[in-house]
Order: C-alpha cells, then structure tokens, then sequence
C-alpha cells in the first residue's frame, strides 16, 4: 500500500543513515504528511542527553613515562640505568633530564634512555621538562639512585586503573642500620596519616591531574611536599605495597638521628612559610653538587 511503501523507505533511510527518495508512485497527495512513529524512548525537548562515550587515548595508560632528574652522577648513572631497561623492553618510556652536569652523565646515559633532555638546575624545573616532553599519561618520578621493585610499572598501571588519580610506594633505605628500619615505618605512617608523600617514595599522577594543579613548584627544596599537598586536594593517594630502595648516603653520611631531626625542622619551616631557599640553605651547607 501507499503508507507500507513509505513506511519500508523511511525504515532503509533511517537504517543506512542517508537520504533514500521516494519512488513516485509512493508520494502522499500535495498537502499530506506520513504519520511519524511514536516516540519509543529517549529525552524530550528540554531534557538533558546522555554524555557521548570518549575513547581514551590510545594506550594511554597502558605505559609509563619514567622521568629521572639528575645532576653529575656519572659513577652510578650506567648501573642505574642499566637496571631500568627490563621497562624500556616492556614498552615503558625513560627520560633522564640534566641539570647541566659537568662529569659526562649525559654522555653516558644517551644509549641507556629514550631520551637525555638538559634543564636549569634544579629537580623541579627539571621534572617539569620531563613531564612536559613525556609521551604516556601516566607519570612516575623517580630519583636515579632509587631502585624501584620488580613489577613497579605495572603496579602503577593497576592503580590508575582502579581509579587512583596519583599515589606512591613504600619506601626501604638502602643501609643495614637497624634504625633506618624504624625510619622507614615512620616514613610510612607519615605519610598514611598526611597523605602527603616524597620523592624517595616513588610518586606517579596522571599528566592531566599534574597539568591542573600546576605542576612543580620551581623551588629548590620541598617542592615534591609541595605538589602533594595540592594534589591530595583533589584526591587521596594509591598506596602501592611494593618498596621502592631509597638511597640512605645522606642518612649514613650525616648520622640517622641528626638527620631525622633535620628533616623534622625542615618541614616545619616550609609549613609555617619559611622561605624555600634559605631552607635548602641549611639542607646543602656546603652547597655540594648534588640535587
């Protein structure tokens, strides 16, 4: 009939998603309109839709970028490095960003990375380059004489996944002093209290939360409490289980307890507005050449 033959071509436009005409011998009189449907389902005029579906980057937080700061570490950079490449077979991305080492460090990390990029000293500015130039959304700051744990990457991944915005790990010292074991649960529990967390403990984001709280604070002591302070304003931070092996050279070099004490005073002053600079001050006295 007239109506099932329009009714047939309606149904093959709407199916094909383009215009299908009309035969003639299938058009209305002049004047008449074909009934149309009923309305099955959906939003009416003035009811919010549905939200589209975005999909996400690809592989986008199927890898990691790695960023390392670093400043004249040519007798450890190669074994460090060296250690980081199961990662970079897994697909992992490594950069190394200098803070103008004046030893060969770059020289010698060149074959061991993705890429060497070279910074104004200080580990903000140069954490924020790395950030910057990173391919993957998930970001892990690691320092060069860390050893992060065998399946750290993946750990990382897994709690992006599961809805984490940020975190961070546990943290081992490297000496086998008993008292660095009652520093490490301190360091622990610190931080499980505060929700704020340090660079020797591993902190990863995803660049867009990163990117929304601005990043580093380009200041040369502090600025990794500083960036978790704005971030756990927008989330609580993943604690991931694994423990990352911190360095304990400072803590051996300028004794455990002093060292405890120091950094104590240190982070009271930042709290209470101390001016970051002269902290730092009074963390390198003798201004040595390290980060």
């Amino acid at each position: 009939t007239l109506f099932d033959g329009i009714s047939a071509a309606d149904t093959a436009r709407r199916e094909l998603g383009c215009t299908l005409p009309v035969p003639s011998d299938q058009r209305l009189p002049h004047g008449r309109q074909p009934r149309r449907p009923l309305r099955s389902g959906g939003p009416r005029k003035g009811q919010p839709t549905a939200p589209m579906s975005v999909s996400p980057r690809p592989a986008g937080t199927q890898r990691v970028s790695i960023v390392i700061p670093c400043l004249n570490e040519a007798a450890i950079v190669r074994q460090r490095l060296v250690a980081l490449q199961p990662l970079r077979r897994a697909g992992h991305e490594i950069l190394l960003v200098d803070g103008g080492s004046s030893d060969g460090t770059e020289d010698l990390a060149r074959p061991l990375v993705d890429r060497v990029l070279s910074a104004a000293r200080g580990r903000a500015r140069q954490m924020n380059l790395g950030a910057r130039e990173a391919r993957w959304e998930v970001l892990w700051f690691l320092h060069l004489d860390a050893e992060p744990p065998a399946g750290g990457a993946d750990a990382v991944l897994g709690a992006i996944r599961n809805g984490s915005d940020w975190g961070r790990f546990e943290v081992r010292l490297s000496g086998q002093a008993h008292l660095l074991r009652v520093v490490e649960r301190m360091m622990s529990v610190r931080s499980r209290v505060t929700g704020i967390a340090t660079g020797d403990q591993g902190v990863f984001v995803r660049r867009t939360l990163f990117e929304s709280v601005g990043g580093f604070a380009e200041i040369p002591l502090m600025e990794d409490v500083d960036l978790s302070a704005r971030l756990k304003r927008a989330a609580r931070p993943a604690v991931v289980p694994l423990r990352i092996v911190a360095s304990s050279r400072r803590w051996e070099q300028n004794g455990i307890l002093r060292t405890v004490v120091q950094m104590w005073v240190l982070r009271a002053g930042f709290w209470l507005g101390v001016d970051p600079g002269r902290l730092a001050r009074l963390y390198y006295p003798e201004q040595i050449d390290r980060l």
